[in-house]
């Protein structure tokens, strides 16, 4: 009878391991994002209130500035977040949503489904807002209203983890999700609660053809990923009801 011994695994080995496993939790893009709405909503905070207004107004993807030709509001307008106390309270659980998205997603696809949401969802708010005032059914003081913030990049993400959580959950996950965003239109019947469900559609969307293309990340979500999970939850929650 022979008897086979069992080596513990080299220093080295270990080191390579936990080297990887950092690798993983990099997530450059969400530590780029972040940094820049910090930094921001810093700047913000220490402004006069007349002088914030301004800043929210030139950034804000209303009518006015988008039919004035400044398209540079789709981007200026995902960096500012109106309501400064409200920011320190968003940031970090943004962090935790945009950080899940990435390591499951990736970096690339992280920014895209996050544009897609916030620009493809701002764009179809305005067109139906220029309609509205066209017909007269809006006043034409709607066409300064302000308009930043993260939620249409956030909910668009939201919908995109569908591709993450387990098949059992999927339906559930996307239906809970719509009739919230969609009673959010129904209860609160401004563009922003539309903007919410557009983005949210948007997102899904993203999700389920990452899904039907095997891109969706087919291992379980581990216990940090899960923790992000039920943080990004609680995010889309605020913003929904905010």
């Amino acid at each position: 009878m022979t008897t086979t011994r069992v080596e513990p695994a080299a220093p080295a080995d270990q080191g390579a391991a936990r080297r990887l496993g950092l690798r993983r939790l990099r997530v450059p893009a969400t530590a780029g994002y972040l940094s820049a709405l910090v930094v921001v909503s810093t700047v913000f905070s220490v402004l006069s209130d007349s002088a914030q207004s301004k800043v929210v107004l030139h950034a804000s993807t209303n009518l006015h500035n988008l039919l004035d030709g400044r398209v540079s509001t789709l981007l200026a307008s995902a960096l500012v977040i109106g309501d400064v106390a409200g920011s320190w309270v968003l940031i970090p659980l943004l962090a935790c949503l945009l950080a899940l998205a990435e390591l499951r997603f990736g970096a690339l696809h992280l920014v895209r489904v996050f544009l897609a949401g916030h620009i493809g969802a701002t764009l179809v708010v305005a067109g139906g807002l220029w309609v509205s005032v066209e017909a007269g059914w809006l006043p034409t003081s709607i066409r300064w209203a302000e308009d930043v913030g993260i939620s249409y990049g956030a909910m668009a993400l939201v919908g995109a983890l569908v591709a993450t959580v387990p098949p059992r959950w999927r339906w559930a996950w996307s239906g809970s999700w719509l009739l919230v965003s969609g009673g959010g239109v129904l209860l609160g019947q401004s563009f922003t609660n539309v903007g919410h469900l557009v983005s949210f559609c948007i997102g899904s969307i993203v999700g389920y053809c990452m899904i039907r293309a095997g891109a969706g990340t087919p291992r379980r979500l581990t216990k940090v990923e899960w923790g992000l999970l039920a943080v990004s939850v609680l995010l889309a929650v605020i913003l929904l009801m905010g």
